[in-house]
């Protein structure tokens, strides 16, 4: 048993070296390698978490200003409605403003020409009036004319 310790001891004593070696390379590794990677790759998940961040917050923003955008379309299109319904109104009052004066024009032009017709009339009854007292009176005399011949 004594043997077996002594090569161990002899294993170990060799072996020392070698643990010294692997560990120096392993921190000179960690140092060298291993820390600027993982820095980097922090780094890298640090952008990449803060653009998908930065992306999110312009999505809301983009968001927020398309339904700002729809609200002031929706708002100018209801005064577009507005205005042209307005403006339908106006032109149906002037046209039946139109109208009106235009019926009112017509119908005093009616009355004019009922009263200058009534007039006429009037004066050709007179005429025919006394036409026919003149005319009754030739028709008897020539009746009684006529009397007298036979």
């Amino acid at each position: 048993m004594g043997e077996i310790l002594r090569q161990l001891g002899h294993l170990f004593v060799q072996t020392i070296p070698t643990v010294i070696f692997v560990s120096l390379l392993a921190m000179m590794l960690d140092r060298l390698f291993f820390r600027p990677l993982i820095g980097i790759l922090k780094r890298r998940e640090e952008a990449t978490l803060g653009a998908l961040k930065r992306a999110s917050e312009q999505s809301a923003e983009a968001e927020v200003k398309s339904r700002e955008y729809e609200a002031a379309f929706h708002a100018a299109r209801q005064e577009l409605y507005r205005v042209r319904e307005a403006n339908r109104r106006a032109a149906l009052q002037e046209r039946d403003a139109v109208l009106k004066a235009a019926r009112e024009s017509s119908e005093s032009l009616l009355r004019e020409a009922r009263a200058t017709l009534e007039t006429e009339a009037e004066s050709a009854r007179r005429q025919l009036a006394a036409g026919v007292r003149s005319v009754a009176l030739e028709i008897t005399q020539a009746v009684l004319e006529g009397e007298k011949r036979l």
